[in-house]
C-alpha cells in the first residue's frame, strides 16, 4: 500500500513539473502531495489498516496544502472562540 502511494505521490509531483500552474498552485500541490505521503508512511508505520492510512493520507495532505498556501501568503486564520467568528492575521 504504502509503496502504491508514494509511486503515485512521486508520479504526480513529475506530473506537476510538466503543467502550466503559478507558483502558488505548485507550492499547494507539493505541500499537499508531500503532506499526503507522510500522513500514509506515519500510519503505515503505526500498524494501521488501509482505510485508516487513507484517512491520513487525506488529514495530512490537506493539512500540507493549506501549510504551504499559508506560509506563501503570511496569513493564517484563527478561531476567536465566538461561535463562527474566524480573524484572519499574518501567521
Amino acid at each position: 500500500m504504502t509503496r502504491k502511494f508514494t509511486a503515485f505521490a512521486a508520479a504526480a509531483l513529475l506530473a506537476l513539473a510538466a503543467c502550466d500552474a503559478t507558483q502558488q498552485q505548485q507550492d499547494t500541490a507539493v505541500g499537499g502531495a508531500v503532506g499526503a505521503t507522510l500522513g500514509a508512511l506515519s500510519a503505515n508505520a503505526l500498524g494501521a489498516d488501509a482505510g485508516w492510512t487513507a484517512a491520513a493520507a487525506i488529514a495530512a495532505g490537506t493539512a500540507g496544502a493549506l501549510y504551504a498556501q499559508n506560509r506563501r501568503t503570511d496569513q493564517c486564520a484563527y478561531y476567536t472562540g465566538r461561535g463562527d467568528e474566524v480573524v484572519v492575521r499574518p501567521c
